[in-house]
């Protein structure tokens, strides 16, 4: 697998701040994503670039027919006064129409404002998409099913407009000219954060940061121009994983993506394994939840493995760590499948940086590296509270927030990089090029009474890792207290398989404790005194978890304050 090597400039400064930089240099990089419409429409007609399920087979769009339809439905926002003050709002999940309705947008030069369908269709006082109609004013709201969807559309008291009415406009010359004024500084997206602590923000996307992300992911990554990238993906495109990262890739690449309406969730990844089982991937993205719900199906499935692994060239995970059993467990089927290994990567960023500010461009060996800064990004490393909390600067920055002026000053320090609130560590302090490692929240990790640091992300995943399978998720407590603890959220479906009462569920996190203090993490900070097993899931409503399955530690300690008492006050708690 070819990959650019791994080379970084380096400064540190007397403050003990440490910048990193790529080595390799930038390329010039499209001008807006509407380019690679129409080169492919123009180079590939006839190939494919979406399909999604119609029935036992597949709807499927070729590049020349997106491209029609992305120009008719960009002359008709135009015509219907749509602009930069009025953007097109999306309540419905991924689809072509989807997909179409976004490029027609870009084509006129009009934001288009993907928003998560959980807070239309998982939320009973709509509170969240109310805040947006407020923020947006859009335009015109799209939803894939009306009817679905009536009684979020009532609340913020939009009509939904069929995409047929947009489609059948005629293209002319006002597209082209509208088209022909969109470059790096046009407002391409407006993306919303998950909104934990009250109305989510909506992140300004700019052609640039778009096409400048995927041209320095290219750079590091040279086999994606070098053969047909097919992917079957989920990733929610009203997120900047899928959104920006899987979508733009395949786009860029002029590759074909098949869109998949199941996700990591039970009764939703059987549909990821129909589709599996017809489509084999060139590269996997996924975030860890997602394979730990796909490993079991993998390994007892030798058809399933068989078409899953045909042309694999790459599995990524992203948006959490990846636990290391689950590392080995992919690492062990690759290399029973094909006779080697995958290559097993990932990448860090966030939605301000649309997507990729690192990326790991060499064969890892083990879980948890988030790679180097690709051309064009800058990364600072601030000494703050034993840590080194990271900012990043670059052409795929963010330039603020949306009608928020006062978030945008915030978000930047005084040398104009983005405060975003991770901590890194380098993997080899004497050797830079070798990567970085994600080192928790800076805002999650707090202190014991003793004085002793909590390291959140680090000790979450170790105790995930020891109560495996069964703890589908963690959040730790102490804050102010003597002693470490953590609230539980245990996989149903693992407890199902391993045939455990409620007896037998404690018995197995009391072994999973002893091992992670055998293992010689035994300092009170590193391994937990108590846990709690919770019996309700965590709810989108309040911001305990984004719908791609993210636990938020914050919203959930604020929710279930009381539960935190009692995992301290009574005898209710798993202890060793």
């Amino acid at each position: 697998m070819p990959f650019a090597p791994a080379a970084i400039e380096t400064e540190r400064r007397g403050d003990g701040s440490i910048l990193l930089r790529s080595a390799h240099r930038l390329r010039p990089y499209a001008s807006s994503v509407g380019q690679w419409l129409a080169r492919w429409a123009a180079d590939r007609p006839d190939q494919t670039w979406l399909a999604e399920r119609a029935g036992d087979g597949w709807r499927r769009v070729t590049y020349a027919a997106a491209h029609d339809a992305a120009r008719r439905i960009g002359a008709a926002l135009l015509t219907r006064g749509l602009s930069p003050e009025r953007p097109v709002a999306i309540l419905s999940d991924n689809s072509v129409d989807h997909a179409l309705l976004a490029m027609g947008a870009m084509q006129a030069g009009v934001p288009v404002a993907p928003i998560s369908p959980a807070y239309s269709l998982m939320s009973r006082d709509h509170a969240k998409l109310k805040g947006i109609f407020a923020l947006l004013n859009p335009g015109l709201v799209f939803a894939q099913d009306p009817d679905r969807f009536a009684p979020a559309l009532a609340a913020v008291g939009a009509v939904a407009t069929p995409l047929a009415d947009l489609l059948a406009h005629r293209p002319g010359p006002l597209i082209d000219a509208a088209f022909a004024q969109v470059g790096p500084d046009t407002v391409a997206k407006i993306l919303f954060t998950s909104g934990s602590t009250g109305t989510p923000k909506g992140v300004i996307n700019t052609q640039r940061m778009l096409c400048s992300n995927q041209e320095s992911w290219a750079q590091l990554w040279p086999f994606v121009d070098d053969r047909p990238m097919v992917l079957c993906d989920w990733l929610p495109w009203n997120h900047t994983f899928g959104g920006n990262g899987t979508f733009n890739m395949v786009l860029r690449a002029g590759g074909t993506l098949y869109i998949d309406t199941g996700k990591p969730a039970p009764g939703f990844i059987e549909t990821t394994l129909r589709n599996l089982r017809e489509i084999s991937p060139s590269i996997t993205f996924n975030v860890p939840r997602g394979f730990d719900l796909l490993l079991p199906h993998l390994e007892a499935d030798a058809d399933l493995r068989r078409r899953f692994f045909a042309r694999l060239d790459v599995i990524f995970y992203a948006g959490a760590a990846l636990p290391q059993n689950l590392w080995d467990r992919l690492d062990a089927l690759a290399r029973a499948e094909k006779g080697g290994a995958v290559a097993m990567l990932s990448a860090w960023g966030s939605t301000e940086t649309a997507p990729m500010a690192t990326c790991v461009h060499f064969h890892a060996e083990r879980a948890g590296l988030i790679g180097n800064p690709g051309p064009g990004n800058e990364l600072k490393l601030v000494p703050a509270a034993g840590k080194l909390e990271v900012r990043v600067r670059g052409a795929c920055v963010t330039p603020g927030y949306y009608r928020r002026e006062d978030l945008t000053r915030d978000a930047f320090d005084d040398e104009g990089f983005y405060k975003i609130g991770d901590a890194m560590k380098l993997a080899d302090p004497d050797d830079p090029s070798r990567g970085l490692v994600f080192d928790g929240r800076v805002a999650e990790d707090f202190k014991l009474t003793s004085g002793t640091w909590v390291h959140v992300g680090a000790v979450r995943v170790a105790l995930i890792a020891a109560c495996d399978p069964l703890v589908q998720d963690a959040v730790l407590t102490g804050h102010e207290r003597a002693e470490l603890g953590a609230l539980v959220f245990i996989n149903p479906a693992a407890q199902a398989a391993l045939g455990l009462d409620a007896d037998g569920v404690r018995a197995h996190l009391r072994r999973g404790l002893a091992a992670m203090r055998a293992s010689g993490q035994a300092g009170s900070s590193m391994v937990p005194g108590r846990l709690l097993i919770l019996d309700e899931a965590p709810s989108i409503d309040a911001g305990e978890i984004t719908d791609k399955g993210y636990i938020n530690q914050r919203a959930v300690l604020d929710r279930r304050a009381a539960l935190v008492e009692a995992l301290y006050a009574d005898g209710s708690a798993v202890t060793l």
